[in-house]
């Protein structure tokens, strides 16, 4: 597996489905090595991955520690040989492939490289880099399959490929379509196309990103199958105990304050509610480009009595949040998945989230409206806060639903994906 990072330099979802997923196949007794590049000491731990909001994750359980003995685990430093400009990469690219032994002694591959393991200008430059390690890697090791997590790793899938004809796999946790809507950077979109078109597996995370696989990208629907993500179930509620400081019910959102996670339709439902009842506190926990024009609108509103904005939350302040929640609001325009609801549902708290997220295939006990539909949204709040019998529905339900979302499960499905392939 190709990847851009795992434990324990998570930034995001996709470290956290990597993760999952990794732990997943190890039961079903499948060997994997997960090549990650690797970044040092003084990154910004704030730092999120495009494609996803950053989650908790406990790397330190039992599990993983059992499940590492049998894990290979490359990571890519100082070792690693750059290139100069991109014509010199693929030059290089093509003498490997020829099988031109000569270019180890070029004066270029005795430099040493780091990754910065940032998301910053130079993240092309890294991405081919990744690239020239990957074939380094397929030449030395012996494997089955070749299984690359989202496009920062799909020109490393490329190139393992070639120099091995093992079967590609790319993992589409989500594209450039639900990250930008219709103003798709044409860089990162010819970089997923490029991938998707060289796998012989395109694997999306739901149904609604495979349609835009198919529809935007072009690709096949016979080589595109869903694999739906999952959730930890989790024993003891760490907060569950936790005790308010205010009387009022609290209904919360915690995601990027972004375009693609509705920010502004998750207010508007907020000032529905409280025309009805004054007795309700909203947060919004999670910091992004939407935060200033959100706190505006709040204010022309009104409601800034009841709203909170905490910020980017993580780690034990995402689970006290949960805690301390009535109700938990995903409004995303667009989300190819989306774990957060099954991170609250997991915390006994009822969600409402909108049909346009892949997650939503999968929940039957979650309400679900348009991301548009301020009027359900607010409905859907008001009567999860004023009718106990509902609520508590919701909550038990939704509960012993998640609890059976595993990621062994997942595995499960993805090992008879393999199987076909080889």
């Amino acid at each position: 597996m190709f990847g851009w990072e795992f434990p324990p330099h998570i930034t995001g979802g996709l470290g956290t489905a990597s993760y999952g997923l990794v732990k997943g196949l190890l039961k079903h007794h499948v060997d994997v090595t997960f090549v990650v590049p690797k970044a040092y000491g003084d990154e910004d731990k704030d730092i999120r991955i495009v494609n996803a909001s950053d989650v908790p994750l406990n790397i330190f359980d039992k599990q993983f520690t059992e499940y590492q003995k049998h894990l290979s685990y490359i990571e890519i430093n100082s070792k690693l040989i750059p290139y100069q400009t991109p014509e010199e990469y693929y030059d290089l690219i093509n003498q490997k492939e020829s099988g031109t032994k000569e270019i180890g002694q070029n004066r270029v591959f005795s430099e040493k490289y780091e990754f910065s393991g940032k998301y910053g200008s130079n993240i092309m430059e890294e991405v081919r880099r990744y690239a020239m390690l990957a074939q380094e890697i397929a030449i030395n090791n012996e494997f089955d399959i070749i299984h690359a997590h989202d496009w920062l790793a799909y020109e490393a899938g490329i190139q393992a490929k070639k120099i091995s004809n093992a079967p590609l796999v790319v993992h589409m946790h989500a594209t450039e379509y639900d990250r930008s809507g219709e103003n798709v950077n044409k860089v990162v979109y010819d970089i997923e196309k490029r991938g998707m078109d060289a796998a012989d597996l395109v694997v999306a995370v739901s149904n609604l990103t495979r349609n835009i696989v198919i529809d935007k990208y072009g690709i096949d629907p016979e080589k595109v199958a869903v694999l739906h993500n999952a959730v930890e179930p989790i024993d003891n509620m760490a907060f569950a105990g936790e005790k308010k400081t205010v009387k009022e019910k609290i209904v919360t959102f915690l995601g990027r304050v972004t375009f693609q996670k509705g920010p502004e339709y998750f207010v508007e439902a907020a000032y529905k509610v409280l025309q009805k009842d004054k007795n309700v506190r909203f947060v919004m926990a999670g910091s992004g480009d939407m935060l200033n024009k959100t706190i505006k609108r709040v204010a022309q509103l009104g409601i800034a009595n009841r709203f909170h904005f905490t910020g980017f939350l993580k780690g034990e302040d995402v689970d006290r949040m949960f805690a301390l929640s009535d109700v938990y609001v995903m409004p995303s325009v667009s989300e190819p998945f989306g774990i957060s609801p099954l991170e609250a549902m997991r915390s006994n708290v009822p969600v409402i989230i909108s049909k346009q997220s892949g997650v939503s295939e999968i929940l039957n006990f979650a309400l679900k409206a348009d991301f548009w539909d301020i009027d359900a949204m607010a409905d859907y709040i008001y009567g999860l806060l004023k009718y106990d019998g509902i609520s508590k529905m919701f909550k038990k339900h939704g509960k012993t639903e998640v609890d059976n979302l595993k990621w062994e499960n997942a595995a499960k499905k993805l090992v008879g994906y393999y199987e076909k392939l080889v």
